[in-house]
């Protein structure tokens, strides 16, 4: 899976000073003898690094693993056949570490110097630490290696340390590289420490376990008493718990740690690039994660509870709830636009299409324009428990349909951070239950507005109300939650609402594509057509609704209206493509595909028969979204009207006016081309589902023999607002 950029790790952007910690199954392969491919990478990466200006400290293991392989060889050429039938003595870990640590260093020695940097051998044992002056001789002579951009290279002095053997005395200020790494961290006021392990970081359980899984953000006072430890390194001393102490320690000092492999190429290069690699542990990660943790079946579970307590409310109740959010996000607009900036850089940086970005950006009014719409929506009839139809279906025995919520709703949208407010406040409106994953490239500005929102709904009802998922890895088992999940609205791509029609039983609402249309009949006016067709494209290109194909009746070619129209796109900065016939009419590209939705400044021209011949090609080519006729002749636009059959049909008005807000619906959760349910934009309206009540006094069906059926229509009276309010 891609790394995403992480919020937590924002503080990589300040990173000047590193420890690096490699561990021994990093640095050794098979036989005990150096990886070199893997340590010539990781060398590459501290070489690049010490060349943009970061000053790197490097605390390396596998001096015993490699003085152990040496010494076997030794051992084996200076002994007899005679000797090599008795049984073998134990090498003496102090001589390994010794002979182990001269090989090690002539390496690094050797890869640095080819790539023109200097490295110092630093060698310490657990005694000098507990020397003040030792400690501050340290930091001089460290500083001043890293002022002449010198790595240090430390390691414990195994062979002259008095410790016990190597691997088996864990006591004294450090017990082994994993926590040299985190002491010198600490000493030496690093900005980051990094260990480098055999693994991608810390996980729920042994790696090797296909029910584990890695921990991206590690909280003490949540994974402290839950994670299972497999056994430890192949070869070094304490494996993967002597790391997640060390890091602990580290962490809980100040500096921020990360666990990940120093198998995978960049790894180093890719935290500091702030991606989501390995596992975190910092002082603040209990403010960032949930302590308990929430599987996605919990999720949903919790939405629906919470859901029934909306639902609960009085009309006036949920009414205020939207008020509250409305002037909530105006309150802290600022922030959200800071975040909201901080994605459009990363994904300008990132090399996003200018179609995203432009659909990621909230432009300035936009947080004043959403509060509008939620207000609008707020004061706006009170659609759950609606009186639908009334019927007497015997004497004293009454039937009421009524507008009831559908449950929860899983929403999946890509870029536009708005529609998770638009999403949450239908929700709410609605009262159903919600659950939003929004596209990594909007994470900031979907956190941020979230948290707004969740945060000015009432503890009687529960932040959980609305859910935000914040991993692609949780959408499978969302889609498997059909029993709890009533709904799924994607929105975006063909290919995202394609791959989650084909992962789910549960019912999908939404649209593939937005391939719309504006033909221009012969009869139309032309500053008319030229003002609708500017604006169906070029008033926010990136839209689903803005036109990606105009059509043009063959007579405006002979009397000069096409060519205005084509000028006042080009005019504009619009790329124009044709059809078969008029691409060589107008000397433009040829289109590859009439079914192409460009979401930018572009679009496909085409010369149709007549209102027949547009009305076949939107059938043939078109994603039955919103398409538009400019005509003065009514009969032909009825002709339009009633046979293009998609879920919007307008005559001159801009396709742009597809829009809930725009439609009066207050918002929209997404416009549907779907003929099963909504279609069109999505409200309050297509979020509700029916259910029957009926009031009796006491009858019973007894074989249809005591039942005198009525069926009588009895008039629905319409809630006053007294009602509405719950007096």
């Amino acid at each position: 899976m891609e790394e995403e950029i992480d919020r937590s790790r924002a503080f990589a952007k300040d990173v000047k000073r590193i420890v690096v910690k490699v561990g021994t199954a990093v640095v050794t392969g098979k036989g005990g003898r150096l990886a070199l491919g893997r340590l010539g990478a990781i060398c590459e990466q501290l070489a690049e690094l010490n060349s943009d200006g970061f000053e790197v400290i490097l605390v390396s293991s596998g001096a015993v693993g490699l003085g152990r392989q040496r010494l076997r060889y030794r051992q084996l050429v200076n002994s007899s056949f005679a000797d090599l039938q008795k049984p073998q003595t134990e090498l003496d870990g102090k001589a390994c570490a010794g002979v182990g640590q001269s090989s090690l260093m002539a390496y690094y020695e050797t890869m640095f110097d080819q790539l023109d940097v200097t490295v110092a051998q630093m060698l310490v044992t657990d005694s000098s630490f507990r020397d003040k002056d030792f400690r501050k001789q340290l930091r001089e002579t460290v500083k001043a290696m890293l002022k002449m951009r010198v790595i240090p290279v430390f390691n414990e002095n195994d062979a002259i340390s008095t410790r016990k053997a190597p691997y088996k005395d864990s006591t004294g200020i450090f017990w082994d590289n994993d926590s040299l790494a985190a002491l010198l961290a600490l000493e030496l006021k690093a900005d980051l420490l990094i260990l480098l392990s055999d693994v991608e970081g810390l996980y729920t359980g042994p790696p090797s376990d296909p029910n584990s899984k890695l921990i991206h953000t590690y909280v003490k006072e949540k994974h402290q008493e839950e994670i299972t430890f497999g056994e430890k390194s192949r070869l070094g001393r304490g494996g993967m718990t002597a790391k997640v102490k060390a890091a602990v320690n580290a962490a809980y000092g100040g500096i921020p740690v990360i666990i990940t492999s120093g198998y995978a190429a960049e790894n180093i290069a890719k935290v500091l690039r702030g991606l989501r690699v390995g596992t975190l542990f910092h002082q603040d990660a209990h403010l960032w994660a949930r302590v308990v943790d929430t599987t996605s079946r919990d999720m949903a579970v919790a939405a629906r509870e919470s859901s029934r307590k909306l639902q609960a409310l009085s009309s006036g109740d949920r009414k205020n709830i939207l008020l509250d959010i409305a002037n909530a996000l105006e309150a802290n607009e600022k922030i959200i636009k800071a975040e909201n900036d901080l994605d459009v850089a990363a994904a300008q940086e990132a090399g996003y299409e200018e179609s995203l970005v432009a659909r990621l950006v909230m432009k300035p009014g936009k947080i004043s324009s959403l509060a509008a719409s939620i207000r609008q929506l707020a004061v706006m009839e009170d659609p759950i428990g609606r009186v639908l139809k009334k019927t007497e279906v015997a004497d004293g025995l009454v039937l009421e349909k009524t507008s009831s919520p559908l449950g929860v709703l899983l929403i999946v949208f890509e870029s536009r951070p708005d529609a998770l407010v638009q999403i949450a406040s239908l929700a709410i409106r609605s009262g159903n239950g919600l659950l939003l994953k929004g596209g990594k490239e909007a994470r900031r500005s979907n956190a941020i507005l979230h948290k707004v929102i969740t945060d000015a709904i009432p503890k009687t009802v529960g932040g959980k109300l609305i859910g935000l998922v914040t991993s692609r890895d949780e959408i499978p088992d969302l889609l498997k939650l059909d029993d709890v999940i009533d709904l799924v609205i994607p929105r975006g791509s063909n290919k995202l609402v394609s791959q989650i029609k084909n992962s789910t039983k549960i019912p999908v609402l939404g649209h593939a594509d937005g391939i719309c249309h504006v033909y221009v009949d012969k009869s139309c006016k032309v500053d008319m057509a030229k003002r609708v067709v500017s604006d169906a494209k070029l008033d926010y290109p990136a839209a689903c609704n803005a036109m990606e194909t105009l059509l043009v009746h063959k007579d405006l070619e002979q009397n000069g209206v096409l060519n205005e129209l084509i000028y006042a796109l080009q005019a504009n900065g619009v790329t124009l493509y044709g059809g078969p016939k008029a691409s060589g009419k107008l000397n433009i590209p040829e289109a590859k595909s009439f079914h192409h939705e460009y979401s930018s400044k572009a679009c496909t021209v085409e010369i149709v028969e007549d209102v027949h011949g547009a009305i076949d090609h939107i059938h043939q080519h078109g994603s039955a979204h919103t398409d538009c006729i400019v005509t003065e002749d009514k009969e032909v636009a009825e002709i339009f009207l009633r046979q293009v059959d998609s879920a919007a049909v307008f005559h001159n008005a801009s396709t742009r006016f597809c829009d809930g807000f725009r439609f009066g619906l207050g918002a929209e959760v997404g416009i549907s081309t779907s003929r099963i349910h909504a279609r069109g934009p999505v409200g309050v309206e297509g979020l509700l589902t029916t259910r029957w009540i009926m009031r009796g006094k006491g009858q019973v069906v007894d074989g249809d023999n005591g039942v005198a059926y009525t069926h009588k229509d009895i008039p629905v009276l319409k809630k006053t607002k007294a009602l509405e309010n719950g007096h």
